[in-house]
């Protein structure tokens, strides 16, 4: 979209040009308010028939209202998440979470896939997308450090699931805090490089660096991951008219 430009007499000086872009709005949000009313509902039908029945189910009572707490927690948490998770142009993609954020260019990005790994004869889906870089160094400095150190705890489901099924040793699931090493020689410490290098253990054992939870998406993850690979695509051969 161009938008003409005018100065103070009124004259047209030039345009100024908005690039088209898609914003993902996260499903985790709504599930937030899902859970919220839901545990919300229980508890005060829980207290409604605990007044009348309380020394007989005291335990019972106690139990539920406990389980309500914890389901208005979570959805709580979940209404913290950024009201954008994802948002999408024609140069770049830029991920958003409460802990900070991280961006890249389509050219930065490989490949982006479902990930999946055959267990047995079977074939099991889990529920990221994977974005494997055309090298390591492309993240190192468009990442935040809160992200960084949020994201080495928030993969330990992966590790463990790659320790499990023999894609990586248990010395390779430990949290390493080396300073990490740039192609241009840059030493890289703290969070940023403890997830670097957790990055490249489970890029060896996925075949991808980042992933994104499909809780981050506003619709299936089949159609996000065809939707990440036609904006893949579309960027080499965008031009802004």
């Amino acid at each position: 979209m161009a938008l003409s430009i005018k100065n103070n007499d009124g004259q047209m000086t030039g345009k100024a040009v908005q690039h088209p872009s898609i914003i993902i709005k996260p499903i985790a949000k709504h599930n937030g308010i899902s859970l919220v009313i839901f545990g919300v509902l229980l508890l005060l039908t829980t207290l409604l028939f605990a007044q009348h029945y309380w020394q007989s189910y005291r335990f019972a009572y106690i139990f539920m209202i406990l389980l309500c707490l914890v389901i208005i927690l979570v959805g709580a948490v979940k209404l913290f998440e950024p009201a954008i998770s994802l948002y999408l142009t024609p140069d770049k993609i830029t991920f958003n979470h409460r802990y900070g954020h991280w961006q890249l260019t389509w050219q930065d990005i490989q490949n982006i896939n479902i990930v999946a790994e055959v267990v047995g004869v079977e074939r099991e889906t889990l529920p990221y997308i994977g974005i494997r870089l055309v090298h390591i160094d492309n993240i190192a400095k468009n990442i935040s450090v809160r992200l960084a150190n949020r994201l080495i705890h928030q993969q330990q489901g992966l590790i463990v699931y790659g320790v499990l099924h023999q894609l990586m040793t248990m010395e390779q699931a430990q949290m390493n805090f080396e300073p990490f090493i740039l192609s241009t020689g840059e030493h890289v410490k703290g969070p940023i490089a403890a997830f670097l290098h957790q990055s490249e253990r489970l890029s060896s054992a996925f075949g991808y660096h980042l992933f994104l939870p499909a809780d981050s998406f506003d619709r299936g993850i089949n159609e996000f991951s065809q939707l990440l690979k036609q904006c893949k695509m579309a960027s080499s051969t965008y031009q802004v008219n």
